[in-house]
Parts: structure tokens; C-alpha cells; sequence
């Protein structure tokens, strides 16, 4: 019997800050290199993370090249965790469906973080936009991912903290699910909610019976 699919972002979800970019990777480039501006950082990371710049690029270019390997393991090491309830429920969800990853990141790093916190063999697919050169929400990323799984959406339940990712996915026909670790959600948003990995076991139950 072929197996829903439960599409899971990454940074937000799998990985506990959403908003790694400017709460975790641009306080980080700062402190090391206080010339450059915000703007760039964020500039230089759109292009990484859509496959322009390559890790290595992205280094040079925000000024912190000469430190490599080692100012990349530091930052990746050091500042991305782990949802510590990820791989308890990850183990029950593989056995009900497939799973996969739908991530906006730098190609280098989503492999090393999956590879660093050992939870690659969860994943059948995963589908980074560094790789594929879109980001969430652009429709092209959901059709990548698609043509990946070789599914349609309504076998797919994408789950990501971003609504704007959802509102794309749902107008494409995927089931989705907010996931929010805050206990407040966008009153304008209307779909299913998430407060946790225990919790979204629970409610891909219901919603695939």
C-alpha cells in the first residue's frame, strides 16, 4: 500500500529557529565582521540559498573566507539545534508514511546539518531550493518537489512554520499544517495548527483517515 507523503520544512520545524538568517547567521557574521551591513548578508544568503553563490562564495564574500573550514562548522555546530523531540516521533511517523524535506537553505549546509544530527535515513527526498534554484512559496519548488515524489499533491501534507508557504501549497492542492512553537497564532490564519512533534503525530492521524 503506497504511503501518504508528510513534507517537512526545516529551519522552523526539524531545526528549532525559524528565522535562522537574521536571528542566528547575521548576529554571527557581525560580530565577526562589523563592515558589513545587514542588507548585504541577507543579499548574499538569497543567492546562496537559490544555488548563485556557492558556501564557499558566500564566506568570501561576506568577508570571512580566510577563516574557512573551520568559521562553517562553528556556525552550523554551534548555533543550529535540533527539535529535541524530532527523532522519538520521527521513528513513528516513517513507519505510517514518507518523508520528506522542503526546505529554502544553502545546499552545503542543509547536507551537513542532516548529515551532523544523523537524521538523513528519515527522509526519502529532500528537496533544497539551493539545488533546485526556487525558493518557498514560489510555485517551482512545489512542482520540483512533485516531480521528485512522483506524487500528486493530495497525497502530500506539508508542514512548515511560514503561512505564506502554506497559502502556496494549499492553492496547489497539498493538505497543510502550521507549525508554531509560540502559543500565538496570525488570526487571519484559518488551517490546521501544530504546537510540537508530539502533536503533529497526532493530527496526521486524523487528518489522513
Amino acid at each position: 500500500m503506497k504511503k501518504n507523503w508528510v513534507i517537512l520544512d526545516a529551519m522552523g520545524v526539524v531545526f528549532e529557529e525559524g528565522d535562522d538568517t537574521n536571528n542566528l547567521l547575521i548576529p554571527f557574521i557581525l560580530e565577526r565582521n562589523n563592515q558589513i551591513s545587514v542588507e548585504r548578508v541577507n543579499e548574499l544568503y538569497i543567492k546562496s540559498s537559490l544555488g548563485l553563490l556557492s558556501a564557499v562564495d558566500f564566506w568570501n564574500e561576506v568577508g570571512l573566507g580566510g577563516y574557512l573550514p573551520k568559521i562553517e562548522s562553528e556556525y552550523l555546530d554551534t548555533y543550529i539545534t535540533l527539535d529535541p523531540d524530532f527523532n522519538e516521533v520521527a521513528k513513528e511517523l516513517v513507519q505510517l508514511y514518507s518523508l520528506a524535506i522542503l526546505s529554502n537553505d544553502v545546499m552545503e549546509w542543509s547536507l551537513y546539518l542532516r548529515n551532523r544530527f544523523k537524521i538523513c535515513d528519515f527522509f526519502e527526498y529532500s528537496v533544497i531550493s539551493g539545488e533546485v534554484g526556487f525558493r518557498k512559496p514560489d510555485k517551482g519548488i512545489y512542482d520540483c518537489l512533485l516531480d521528485t515524489l512522483g506524487a500528486k499533491p493530495s497525497e502530500c501534507v506539508l508542514v512548515d512554520d511560514r503561512i505564506k508557504n502554506l497559502q502556496q501549497a494549499s492553492e496547489l492542492g497539498f493538505n497543510t499544517i502550521l507549525f508554531n512553537r509560540s502559543s500565538t497564532v496570525d488570526p487571519g490564519y484559518q488551517g490546521l495548527v501544530v504546537h510540537g512533534f508530539k502533536e503533529l503525530a497526532h493530527k496526521l492521524d486524523n487528518l489522513f483517515k
